[in-house]
């Protein structure tokens, strides 16, 4: 019988993957604690409705502003180094952070600075991170490798990590940012146990001339239909999924009438549909074609919407909130894996980027939008503008996902060497 290690992370995927998996969990519960304390101690600094919404905004900039150069980075240098270098950064930062609460000189321009400076780093540490996997694993194993570190995401960022950054804010203001910081510290110690991993070769011109990183990257994705159509599903659903839940809080609060406490259990509802999908994800991927998995998720997303358009119950929607984190949870190791199989390796980073540019851009686009049609035409209006967008865009893809599917991988995609058991 295996032991409860090799079902987390199975003995196949080798020994640098277990580091990598460590790493990840461990900074993502400092992300979760300062997923609810960050907004908390703004909150506690002013009354301000756009300096308490700049907080939320500074999550999204950095990756808008610095998010292909980031990924050009990832693929020029020591990619393990760069997840040390910007996490090592991010600790740094809060632990300043830190000081200036305990001395009693903190102030919401520097919560607002940290969360910046802090977002920055993330951008380049997710992008360098998101190309470790594919250096670790066999390409039959990104699946349950994905899947995994999704569960981490879950379990520590949605789940553990909030609640306990609400407590120990309660305590005192800085202590959530203490236990950030080492967090984000552990981590940097983990992902240095992996071993050294190989600097990509870098392109050039056929001149002989070194290429431009980010221009070469985008070349690449033009002419590589399967991985471009699925950035521009990614980027079109997040602009459908964002503006809804940009008025999330008031549709649940004053629509549904859930209070308070029924508007936060509906995300604690999304992560427990997520942990159910882990336990079943090894079957499904096994049993069921990515093509198939990929075209439910996206017409269950497209229900959803419709769901959520029509019903007033709050049971209703915690059912719905429910198979929502499934689905999302699914969908997202699906096409992440998919795009690991596809891309050659010395793009991962710059690609990755690209899609992560996309997520953000959608977020931040959706979320004008859902406020501008809530305000004009009421709080079920977002959804009903979500569920046509998302059905319009599916059937216009919905042929076109068998070949995303089903193209074959790159040469050099994932890691060829010898993984240690």
């Amino acid at each position: 019988m295996p032991s409860l290690g090799d079902i987390i992370a199975p003995r196949r995927l080798g020994t640098d993957f277990r580091w990598l998996l460590a790493s990840s969990w461990t900074s993502n519960l400092g992300d979760g604690i300062a997923l609810s304390a960050a907004p908390l101690l703004i909150a506690s600094m002013t009354s301000s409705p756009v300096l308490v919404a700049s907080g939320a905004m500074m999550q999204f900039l950095p990756w808008l502003l610095f998010g292909l150069l980031a990924g050009a980075v990832a693929d020029r240098h020591d990619r393990r180094r760069l997840v040390m270098l910007a996490d090592g950064l991010r600790a740094v930062i809060v632990l300043a952070l830190v000081v200036f609460l305990v001395t009693g000189h903190a102030n919401v321009g520097m919560v607002l600075a940290t969360s910046f400076l802090y977002g920055t780093a993330e951008v380049f540490a997710d992008s360098a991170g998101s190309t470790l996997l594919p250096m670790l694993a066999r390409p039959a194993d990104l699946g349950v490798g994905n899947a995994r570190l999704q569960a981490g995401y879950l379990v520590a960022n949605q789940l553990a990590g909030p609640p306990l950054g609400a407590f120990l804010f309660a305590i005192g203001s800085f202590w959530p940012f203490v236990v950030q910081v080492l967090c984000v510290a552990l981590a940097v110690v983990l992902i240095s146990r992996i071993a050294r991993t190989p600097v990509p070769p870098r392109e050039t011109t056929e001149t002989g001339g070194k290429a431009h990183p980010i221009r070469e990257g985008l070349r690449w994705l033009r002419g590589s239909p399967p991985v471009r159509t699925l950035v521009l599903i990614i980027l079109v659903f997040n602009v459908t999924w964002a503006a809804p839940w940009s008025v999330l809080v008031l549709y649940a609060t004053e629509y549904l009438h859930m209070g308070a406490v029924g508007y936060g259990a509906l995300t604690t509802a999304a992560a427990l549909g997520g942990l159910v999908a882990i336990s079943r994800f090894g079957w499904l991927e096994r049993h069921v074609s990515f093509a198939t998995l990929m075209r439910v998720c996206l017409t269950l997303e497209v229900l959803m919407h419709l769901s959520f358009a029509l019903t007033t119950s709050a049971v209703v929607a915690f059912v719905i909130m429910f198979g929502f984190g499934a689905y999302a949870f699914v969908w997202g190791t699906i096409s992440t894996t998919v795009r690991q199989r596809l891309v050659p390796l010395e793009l991962q980073g710059r690609i990755a980027s690209v899609n992560m540019v996309g997520v953000f851009a959608g977020l931040v686009i959706g979320q004008l939008l859902g406020g501008i049609i809530a305000q004009t035409w009421g709080l079920t209006a977002p959804w009903w503008f979500a569920f046509a967008g998302s059905a319009i865009t599916l059937l216009l893809v919905w042929r076109s996902i068998s070949n995303i599917a089903a193209a074959p991988p790159a040469v050099g995609a994932t890691a060829t060497h010898d993984i240690p058991r």
